[in-house]
């Protein structure tokens, strides 16, 4: 479910997950099935620790690190209603 079509030899992904708190956790990686396992098997961050990833329910691409980073953080600042929001703007 990608916003923004990129080559994914370099792509950066921004990604939701729903947590088992049904918490939702934002990241970036360029790899997101490698960085989903790694939150599954507590080598991920320490967010994951006290709760377990469900899904990913949400994840756009990005040519270069910095843009992802950049929208990384404008997510973050939405509440969790906006979080939401755009996770069902953008469902299959």
């Amino acid at each position: 479910m990608s916003t923004t079509p990129v080559s994914t030899e370099t792509a950066w992904v921004v990604y939701i997950i729903l947590a088992s708190d049904n918490s939702l956790y934002t990241g970036i990686c360029t790899d997101i099935d490698r960085r989903f396992s790694e939150h599954a098997s507590g080598q991920g961050a320490k967010y994951f620790r006290g709760r377990r990833p469900l899904r990913v329910c949400y994840q756009e691409s990005y040519p270069d690190r910095s843009s992802a980073s950049k929208r990384e953080w404008q997510i973050k600042q939405l509440s969790r209603q906006q979080k939401q929001r755009l996770i069902d703007l953008h469902a299959p």
